[in-house]
């Protein structure tokens, strides 16, 4: 099987997540995107997160009707903070007959050459890019790479969390089953 790998601190998961992984999922060969979620991104370090339970089940309630989206707790049980590498190779062990390659947004293209391994993850798996607003088209000189003209999403989890913070409706920005788990737990306010 093919799977696209979409890592993130989904904090929290939207409809812009769900719309890329989707549109890239129908523009691709992948059989199945996974939602990987980040305990701690070593370049944002933590800021503020949910614990990571909390932002699974979110996840998970977000992507269950979607038979070829899976949510993945794969980083919670390893070191902190989770390289890609690490999670990838990991990945391949646990499950050898899958292809796996990194669905990343075009902004983060221009600093690839930073990330802990970069060469290994375009030579081992590749990377699926994706449009984002407000981001310069790269003129990135990697093999491997693959851009998906999938819609350019102007949904921010930050933006989601003001509105929330704010006693505003993030309604239709979000699942209904996720602004559910938000309003029943206090999440965000």
């Amino acid at each position: 099987m093919k799977i696209g790998l979409f890592f993130g601190s989904f904090n929290p998961i939207h409809t812009g997540h769900l719309i890329v992984a989707q549109a890239i999922k129908e523009l691709s060969d992948l059989d199945e995107v996974w939602f990987v979620v980040s305990p701690q991104n070593p370049i944002k370090k933590n800021k503020k997160l949910l614990h990571e339970f909390d932002r699974l089940d979110m996840v998970r309630a977000a992507i269950d009707d979607n038979y070829s989206f899976r949510a993945s707790d794969i980083e919670f049980n390893m070191p902190k903070p989770s390289y890609t590498i690490d999670t990838l190779i990991y990945l391949s062990e646990k499950h050898p007959n899958h292809d796996f390659k990194l669905l990343i947004g075009e902004d983060n293209v221009k600093n690839f050459h930073k990330w802990k391994n970069y060469q290994k993850i375009l030579d081992d798996y590749g990377l699926l890019v994706y449009p984002r607003p407000h981001s310069e088209k790269s003129d990135h000189r990697y093999n491997n790479v693959e851009f998906v003209e999938a819609p350019k999403i102007d949904i921010s989890a930050t933006m989601i969390r003001s509105l929330i913070k704010e006693g505003k409706s993030p309604k239709y920005l979000i699942p209904d089953d996720v602004l559910e788990i938000i309003n029943a737990k206090k999440f965000y306010w």
